[in-house]
């Protein structure tokens, strides 16, 4: 019989928290069980297993993720919508490093489909089309902005800026007003 109280929505909350404590990599349904001071077996009746919890919390990761950038860009549109996008990423990740880096968890490709990924993605073209991008280069800036704003955080978290001068807001500041002149400057591609 399951313990009353627990379900796997809470489970999977509870391992969010877990995961912005101690570290994404951390979080197992041992060391959940044990927060909730249980017996690992008491879980199994709402999570199949660790991976089965990591994949719900990069699930709800990624689905508060895009309600806050959903919210961030609504209204917005080109340089404005392109750094309203970038600064919720890098707001969620330091406040959330956990779950933010359980937003990069590779899902298999039926659940990426079905997950908030999608959202990400979407509003992602949506900001593109401001610049006019073609629909066939739009995977190129997509692709290209994710990996700036996820290098940059990823770096940035793990202490890659803090010996250094300028401070790192300024550089982010920069970096931005240099995405934006590629996006309104995006190179024709070369004719086969």
């Amino acid at each position: 019989m399951a313990r009353a109280g627990l379900s796997t929505e809470r489970l999977t909350l509870a391992g969010a928290e877990l995961a912005d404590e101690v570290g994404f990599d951390q979080v197992t349904v041992s060391a959940l069980a044990r927060r909730f001071d249980v017996r690992v077996a008491s879980l199994y009746s709402h999570l199949r297993n660790s991976q089965d919890l990591r994949t719900r919390i990069a699930l709800l990761a990624l689905a508060e993720l895009a309600d806050l950038a959903g919210e961030a860009v609504a209204g917005r549109a080109g340089r404005d919508a392109l750094v309203a996008l970038a600064n919720v990423y890098r707001d969620y990740a330091r406040a959330h490093p956990g779950r933010y880096a359980a937003a990069q968890l590779r899902l298999d490709a039926e659940t990426a489909r079905a997950s908030a990924g999608v959202r990400h993605a979407q509003l992602t073209r949506a900001i593109l089309r401001g610049y006019q991008l073609s629909e066939a280069e739009q995977t190129h800036a997509v692709r290209l902005l994710g990996s700036v704003f996820h290098g940059y955080v990823s770096l940035e978290l793990g202490g890659g800026f803090s010996h250094s001068a300028p401070d790192t807001q300024e550089t982010w500041e920069r970096t931005l007003d240099a995405l934006d002149a590629l996006l309104r400057n995006w190179p024709a591609p070369e004719p086969d």
